[in-house]
Parts: C-alpha cells; structure tokens; sequence
C-alpha cells in the first residue's frame, strides 16, 4: 500500500508539470544550499526544498529527523534541454560524498547525502557517475553517497523556499561559516564549472590534460598509441569508461590511433566543432567529457568510420590485464587470439 502512495504521488506531481518534463531528488545536507547550483541551470523548470526517506507522513522542519527524513531537493527538468547526467555533474561539486555523519556544520542523518532514482535509466546513470568520480581520485576518502529508490516527497515550509532569495545575508553568512565553500573551493576551485581541474592537472600529464581539457591535437607518428599492434581495449585516460578495443584499430596511415566503430557506442558523444574555419565532428566521451579527437568518414568497411583519437587522451588496458584492471568482462573478446 505505501509503495502504491509513493507512485501516485509521483505521477500526480509529474502531471502536474507536463508529461514532457522529468524529476530528479538529490540530498546535499542543508536544502537552502542546493536550490540556487540547479535553479540557474538552463532546462530546470522548478527546484522545491522538501523531506523525503523516512517513515512519517507530512513531516515538518522540526520533526522530520525523528521520522528518518533527509533534506532534498525535487528537480523538475525537462530531458530536451538538460540531461540527467548533466544533473549529477552539478550535484557532485555541491556536497562532501565522502562524510557519513552529514555535511560540513550540519551533523546527523538528516544532512546526509543521497541520490534518490525514479527509473532504471536514472538509477544506472547515478552509478556510472558515481562509479567515474570515483575512478578520477578526487577524494582522500571513500564515496558514501548512496543511491536509493525514490521515496515520498513532502516539500518543506514556504519560509525554506528560496531562502537564499529571501534572506540573502543569513544564508550567505550560514554558508560561509558552515565551511562549505571552503571544502567546495579546494576540491574543484572558485568557478565549480570544470570537473576536478585541480585535481586533474595533479593526475594527468602536461599533455593528457592539454588534449583531454583544452582540445589541443598531438603530433602525428609521435604519440604512444598511433603503432600499437598489442590486443586489449582502450579507455578514457580521466574516467577509466570503456571507448575501443584493438580490434576495430587499422592503420589509416594518418599517424594516430584510428577506429572503425568504438567498443560502446554510447559513451561517445559527437559534437559539431567548427574551429579553424572548417566544420567537423569532435567525439568526447561521455562520463568523463575528455576531448578524444575528431570523427571522418573516409574509413574502411564494414563502417566507412574513421575515429581519429589522440594517445593522450586514451590508456590502454593489455589482454592480460584486463581481469586484474577491473575490465575482465571484456577479455572474451578475445578467446580466440
């Protein structure tokens, strides 16, 4: 019966906005801090404070921690302007994922942090994003956030609303002292708008973060992958996410890594680009959003594709080592080499 309520109150809610337009609830500790990253986003329609986990009904600000509530906010957005992951990127740079007993001056479950998901698709994006930061090493500590089913949602007071609207002094003198700011800044610096620069440019070379971060091409014949004959898979050099095998690698003569088809399609994602006075199709991969190369198509069947990659935005994983790497899912590939 609770889980009928839920829904209904979920299908209510979306019909309301449209049939067009998605939700998403996320947990970052204080609600009042987490409206304004997601309101100035282009494609969100609404950002609501509210309660949602625990077990009472229609908890208020003074009771909700007692129920097993958290506070979070609802999201409305619509999928045809901004993407879900789009979502997540922006959710990560708002709270401290490694704290189980809050967020920064707010201690106790009720400032945890938390994903909440409506769908298969949402649940699996929130892995994959998590599973990515992960890989990219930005924290000393573990990840805790969890990713939960979505529960019912009770929207908080009107005077929680926009509060940093509405009491624009309190709430930045609130945050400030809270030590949010000074966390958020270490970890991704002032702008918050790149994914980790700081930490990338400790992790990556000169040239991986010049070619994945700044779009800058590295010289032909003189990169580490261009004549690597080696069976195994390339992946993001940033994320880790699976891009090609060596398999679809052929040597177009062109003096960098050139693919037919990658190994999983939907962690490409191609963009017009049209620097230099000619337009072209620049690939990034998905997860990790690293300039890879540019994509042709004067490539050899079965695709007529040529993916024209540069080595420093790819590492790559041996046969050998997939098992051990984490990747072992994809070493029957190649049972017959």
């Amino acid at each position: 019966m609770k889980k009928l309520t839920t829904l209904l109150i979920i299908l209510m809610s979306l019909s309301l906005y449209g049939a067009q337009y998605e939700k998403a609830v996320f947990a970052g500790g204080c609600f009042w801090c987490m409206e304004h990253p997601f309101e100035k986003m282009e494609g969100v329609k609404s950002v609501v404070s509210g309660y949602t986990g625990g077990t009472t009904i229609n908890p208020t600000y003074e009771n909700y921690g007692s129920g097993g509530h958290i506070e979070v906010v609802e999201i409305i957005y619509d999928p045809n302007e901004v993407s879900y992951g789009e979502l997540l990127k922006v959710y990560w740079k708002q709270v401290d994922p490694t704290d189980p007993g809050g967020q920064f001056g707010d201690r106790g479950h009720g400032y945890t942090t938390a994903i909440f998901y409506f769908n298969d698709f949402q649940k699996k994006e929130a892995e994959l994003s998590k599973k990515n930061l992960e890989k990219r090493m930005v924290y000393k500590d573990k990840i805790v956030t969890p990713i939960l089913p979505a529960a019912a949602f009770y929207k908080a007071e009107e005077y929680h609303q926009d509060y940093y609207k509405k009491s624009s002094l309190k709430y930045k003198y609130y945050r400030s002292r809270s030590g949010r700011d000074d966390f958020l800044d270490e970890i991704w610096g002032k702008d918050r708008k790149d994914w980790g620069r700081n930490e990338l440019k400790k992790k990556l070379t000169d040239l991986e973060f010049k070619v994945t971060q700044e779009e800058f091409t590295e010289p032909p014949f003189n990169n580490k992958y261009w004549d690597n004959k080696k069976d195994g898979i390339y992946v993001d050099v940033v994320s880790g996410e699976v891009l090609f095998s060596s398999l679809d690698k052929y040597k177009s003569g062109t003096g960098w890594p050139s693919f037919t088809r990658p190994l999983i399609a939907e962690n490409i994602v191609e963009k017009e680009d049209n620097k230099f006075f000619q337009k072209r199709t620049e690939i990034r991969s998905k997860a990790g959003d690293s300039h890879l190369g540019h994509l042709f198509n004067d490539g050899p069947e079965p695709t007529g594709l040529r993916y024209c990659l540069n080595s420093a935005s790819l590492r790559f994983i041996p046969v050998e080592d997939l098992e051990k790497e984490g990747y072992g899912e994809f070493k029957k590939l190649f049972k017959d080499k």
